[in-house]
């Protein structure tokens, strides 16, 4: 009767949870990295959701739009948590605000509010951003 030898490596799907580590793994990616934007893109698609329900029944256009915004912020918050260190310290804040201040801005144009105002709440939150962010970078440089 034949033994069969152990291979080293077991062929895994793509798909399962060990598949998805060796993947990160061969390509130098922190779980971390990728855990964090899709839990946040999530929880951005649900507000973005809630809030454009507005009490009423739920839509499909209200699903669609969670499902967008939530893939869309966390595909950016991916690529900037993983671009970050090759930017310079004002690039990188600068970045950063884009991302907040953006975010802010649609959430608040969700509520009905005018362009104008949701504009300016969203570049108050980009400057604030940007400020707090600039400091952090240049005060822990190495």
């Amino acid at each position: 009767m034949a033994t069969q030898v152990p291979t080293r490596h077991a062929a895994r799907h793509p798909i399962s949870p060990q598949g998805l580590l060796e993947l990160l793994e061969r390509h130098h990616i922190p779980p971390h990295i990728v855990a964090i934007p899709l839990f946040l893109g999530i929880l951005y698609g649900v507000y973005a959701s809630y809030i454009a329900r507005g009490g009423g029944p739920a839509t499909y256009g209200q699903l669609a739009l969670a499902l967008i915004s939530g893939a869309l912020f966390a595909l950016l918050l991916f690529t900037l948590l993983r671009w970050q260190h090759r930017l310079m310290p004002e690039l990188r804040a600068a970045a950063w605000g884009v991302l907040v201040g953006g975010s802010m801005g649609f959430m608040y144009s969700l509520t009905d509010h005018s362009v104008l105002l949701s504009s300016g709440i969203g570049l108050s939150f980009a400057v604030g951003t940007v400020i707090a962010t600039f400091y952090a970078f240049y005060t822990h440089a190495p």
